[in-house]
């Protein structure tokens, strides 16, 4: 009986393949040779064929080094925080390959000297929000109110609504973030309702600022009061607000929904907001307010240690300068081409023998913003198993079951990615 090692074919005969050494160019050899390895062992164990080791090895490299992989968002949720949040536009993934070599991030060509950090960034959301004093881009929105915390009320107090005291997500809490700068945090009225008055009675000499909070990922609806920037005018202290979900203006579709340039308008002294929301753009920071109160932050110690990289300036300014963000595309898209979409797919598909056909959604803005809005939206309906099954498909789809079928809302779709998720639904029917 021939011993099955002999059959196995050499590592280096398999990496000599010409496919198999494309792949290592692309992903290294540690790589590949880890997938050669386990097909070597297939054989060994009698599973597999020697003669089809190259062609499985090929089947199982990723299609990339990184172990994130791309996932067509069908939820109906615009900006889902386990999918990352906002899609980059075109124009911002570009910046990003541009950023990737050496940059002129930190360096004034024209002197050789050393240049301004993210001038280009700043510059852009300066030019978009011309009212704001100066701006200022942190690594995430939580670390924009962490630098704001701690160069205006490190040992103060800050003053807050108690129904402000909000959780942000994965336990993480607004107060606990707060106290950990060295602030106080000063609570004033009751869950739902609180009066200027009650600002004022808590200012003191020991008062850094007042903070006011976007509920981002609630509403409270009933016997309700509360207080804007407006109302905080003349009580000596700077106005703090953090707006959250990064509208730089205001939105037809949101109304409700805060925004940079109306909060500075009544009255905010300093604005924090992130920028992978409804800006559209990468994970960051953003700081928008009088000059000295943003100098103070930008020079504050803390600053250093929440840089953004060059990769992040150059997506952010991408954003702000480039075209619209799939993001804004999702949240404007009418109904009428969401149907269209939907209909031309459940055709193409039903033509294939998949249970295929249009029905009506809602869907949501997500990630914190735009709380209790909902978007009518329009939905390929499968059978329901399709939903887990579409998690598994290449490239993997995230739907969500309701009613007992399988929705993927096209709201949250790049018209661009219909073919990739009609592929992923035919490659889920066959394998049934």
């Amino acid at each position: 009986m021939t011993d099955p090692r002999r059959l196995v074919p050499r590592t280096d005969t398999v990496l000599g393949e010409p496919a198999v050494a494309q792949a290592v160019a692309r992903l290294g050899a540690a790589v590949v040779k880890g997938v050669v390895v386990a097909a070597q062992q297939q054989v060994r164990d009698g599973q597999l064929a020697p003669e089809a080791v190259v062609a499985t090895v090929l089947d199982a490299l990723p299609a990339e080094v990184s172990g994130l992989r791309p996932v067509i968002n069908a939820t109906g949720v615009l900006l889902h925080t386990n999918l990352g949040r906002a899609p980059l536009s075109a124009a911002a993934v570009a910046a990003l390959s541009a950023a990737a070599g050496t940059t002129d991030v930190e360096l004034d060509l024209a002197t050789g000297a050393r240049g301004r950090r993210g001038r280009g960034a700043l510059d852009a959301l300066a030019a978009a929000v011309p009212t704001a004093g100066a701006a200022h881009v942190v690594n995430n929105g939580a670390a924009a109110l962490v630098l704001a915390a701690t160069a205006l009320s490190a040992g103060r107090e800050i003053v807050i609504a108690r129904g402000e005291m909000v959780e942000i997500g994965d336990g993480f809490r607004l107060p606990e973030l707060l106290a950990s700068t060295g602030a106080r945090l000063r609570e004033v009225g009751t869950t739902n309702r609180v009066t200027r008055a009650d600002y004022a009675d808590a200012i003191g000499p020991d008062t850094g600022f007042v903070l006011k909070v976007h509920p981002s990922n609630f509403v409270v609806r009933g016997f309700t009061s509360s207080v804007g920037p407006e109302q905080l005018q003349g009580l000596g202290v700077p106005v703090v607000a953090d707006i959250g979900s990064g509208l730089l203006h205001p939105h037809p579709v949101l109304p409700a929904e805060p925004d940079v340039t109306t909060s500075l308008a009544a009255g905010a002294h300093l604005v924090t907001a992130s920028g992978d929301k409804l800006l559209g753009g990468p994970q960051a920071g953003l700081i928008f307010g009088a000059n000295d109160l943003v100098h103070q932050l930008r020079r504050h110690p803390l600053a250093r240690a929440l840089r953004v990289d060059k990769l992040t300036l150059a997506a952010l300014e991408a954003t702000v300068r480039g075209p619209i963000t799939p993001t804004a595309t999702g949240l404007t898209a009418t109904v009428e081409s969401l149907t269209a979409r939907a209909k031309a797919l459940a055709e193409a598909l039903s033509a294939d023998g998949v249970d295929a056909v249009v029905a009506p959604s809602r869907a949501t803005v997500g990630g914190g913003g735009a709380p209790g809005v909902e978007l009518e939206s329009a939905a390929l309906s499968l059978p329901a198993d399709y939903t887990a099954r579409l998690r598994s498909a290449r490239p993997p789809v995230l739907g969500r079951t309701e009613r007992g079928r399988c929705l993927l809302d096209l709201r949250s779709v790049p018209v661009e990615r219909d073919d990739a998720l009609a592929a992923a639904v035919r490659s889920v029917a066959a394998a049934r």
